[in-house]
Parts: C-alpha cells; sequence; structure tokens
C-alpha cells in the first residue's frame, strides 16, 4: 500500500471516529454536523489547490491537497458514502479510454 494510501485510511478512521462528537470541541465534528458547510470548505480548498498548481508552487500545492483531501474525506463520511464505493467507480473505469468513459455518461 503506498504511503499516501496509509495515511488517507488512517485519517478517514479518525474522521468517522468525530461522528456524533462535540461540534464545539472537534472541527471535524462540526463539519459532520453540518454538511453543507462541509461541502463549501471542499469546495473552497478545490479552489486553492487549483490556484497553487496555475502558479507553480509545489509547496502550496502540496498543502492545499492535504486540505482537498482531507475535507473530501469529511464529506463522504458526512454524506456516508464509503471510500469501498469510489474505489469501485473507479475500479469501472479502469482501462476505459477518459473520452469513452466521460461519453458514457450523457444521456
Amino acid at each position: 500500500m503506498s504511503r499516501l494510501a496509509e495515511v488517507l485510511t488512517r485519517l478517514s478512521a479518525v474522521i468517522e471516529s468525530r461522528k456524533g462528537g462535540d461540534a464545539a470541541a472537534s472541527y471535524t465534528a462540526r463539519l459532520l454536523a453540518e454538511p453543507a458547510l462541509a461541502a463549501k470548505k471542499l469546495g473552497e480548498e478545490a479552489v486553492e489547490t487549483v490556484i497553487a498548481a496555475v502558479q507553480g508552487d509545489a509547496d502550496a500545492l502540496a498543502a492545499e491537497s492535504a486540505d482537498l483531501l482531507y475535507h473530501w474525506l469529511v464529506v463522504m463520511a458526512a454524506s456516508g458514502v464509503s471510500l469501498d464505493e469510489v474505489a469501485a467507480r473507479l475500479e469501472a473505469r479502469e482501462g476505459v479510454s477518459g473520452h469513452d468513459e466521460k461519453a458514457s455518461r450523457k444521456g
């Protein structure tokens, strides 16, 4: 398992452990209790990640990517979508051209 996968697995477990926690004492518990706020923060982090990438700032890109992944994991947990569900979607796309996969989503 890659180092990133290991860290994300541990972080995901910590996030899950915060469900139902004291929102005043835990930022993660607050985000889990307010899914719209968690989604807003995810969007903000996505924009900040894009800005860092466009600016070519590797250090900022790494830091913003970490924030983005954390907030993504929180949104997934708050929404009840498991990482296994995401993995299944990615596995289903393996070996499929990106153009073909995108075309298959059109009604």
